[in-house]
């Protein structure tokens, strides 16, 4: 459903040291590259959200119609999911901040 990680390859944003570790990525072409890149936050401020607008404007995850069925002279109501006409909800705001899935360190209580 969601995204469990970064995407991208190779490329450790958490780092302590700007070659990640080895004596053996200190003269690599990759470990300059990290080393001029900016210092990344562990904190996760904004997401996409999961919900959906409809034409009234109502927000939920999901949107159903009832719809009237006869069948053997008896009026029966189904339910009918709608696909159509449904707005994305864009970029939500996390309050508060969580931390980043990539971001190496172990919660507990005591």
């Amino acid at each position: 459903m969601g995204a469990s990680g970064s995407k991208a390859r190779g490329l450790w944003p958490f780092a302590s040291t700007p070659g990640g570790g080895g004596p053996e990525a200190a003269g690599s072409e990759q470990s300059l590259v990290r080393s001029r890149a900016r210092a990344v936050p562990p904190f996760v401020f904004t997401r996409r959200g999961s919900m959906f607008y409809d034409e009234d404007g109502d927000l939920a995850h999901e949107f159903y119609e009832e719809t009237i069925v006869t069948k053997n002279g008896q009026k029966r109501a189904k339910l009918r999911r709608v696909h159509k006409n449904l707005i994305p909800q864009g970029i939500v705001k996390l309050d508060p901040p969580r931390i980043h899935v990539d971001f190496p360190v172990i919660l507990y209580e005591v």
